[in-house]
């Protein structure tokens, strides 16, 4: 079978697991006016693919899938904890628990999924996003390399389509961001695939204080 099947069903947004219900912080950061136009926006979603995504979510995440095809379920149980525990606000928790109790339902229903991991996951009553898309990767013979490129889209996609529903952006514009953050996310992949795990970490501050001011937004369109 061509393995790119696999590949376009993990990072499509019809992948029944809620990604497009959230914002990232980004709807409080057009609310309060810190992205108010294409170029805002650009230099937000570079900022967080490059200080935050790179240095700590994607090679967190890149982690999670190499213990999984490698099979090794201690180290595997290692980096959830640490994962649960990096959600720094309430909104941020909330996203990964959905999402990955979502990707739980999806994998239990599977027979792509073997016993080894769907042991692993049962002893898991939360699961977060990181170990759903490790396990479904190993479902699906994705390598974890191309499941944190999927991943690393999948994102990009849903900032995208947040700034589609937030601004005067249209999906022309929207494409040529695109194009304008390929590179980005490129580099993005490459940092996270060579960063030494002693040095995961970012200090992605106005990320946290958009999400903690987004749970209170009185007027919103994704969920908190």
């Amino acid at each position: 079978m061509n393995p790119a099947w696999a590949l376009l069903r993990l990072a499509s947004p019809q992948l029944p697991i809620g990604g497009y219900s959230y914002s990232q912080g980004l709807e409080m950061a057009v609310e309060n006016g810190r992205v108010k136009d294409a170029a805002d926006a650009r230099r937000w979603i570079s900022d967080q693919l490059l200080l935050n995504l790179a240095r700590f979510e994607a090679p967190l995440l890149l982690a999670h899938c190499r213990a999984a095809v490698a099979g090794d379920w201690s180290q595997l149980a290692q980096l959830c904890e640490e994962h649960r525990a990096s959600r720094e606000t309430r909104e941020l928790y909330q996203e990964s628990r959905q999402m990955g109790y979502s990707l739980q339902q999806l994998l239990n229903g599977l027979p792509e999924l073997d016993d080894a991991a769907r042991g692993f996951l049962a002893q898991h009553a939360e699961p977060h996003l990181a170990l759903g898309w490790a396990l479904a990767a190993r479902a699906w013979g994705i390598s974890p390399d191309d499941a944190l490129a999927a991943w690393l889209w999948s994102w990009l996609e849903n900032q995208l389509a947040v700034l589609m529903k937030t601004l005067p952006l249209g999906q022309q514009a929207a494409q040529r961001l695109t194009s304008e953050l390929l590179p980005l996310l490129q580099h993005a992949q490459q940092d996270a695939s060579h960063i030494d795990p002693n040095h995961f970490g970012s200090a992605a501050f106005g990320l946290s204080l958009a999400c903690m001011a987004h749970e209170r937004q009185y007027s919103r369109l994704f969920r908190s």
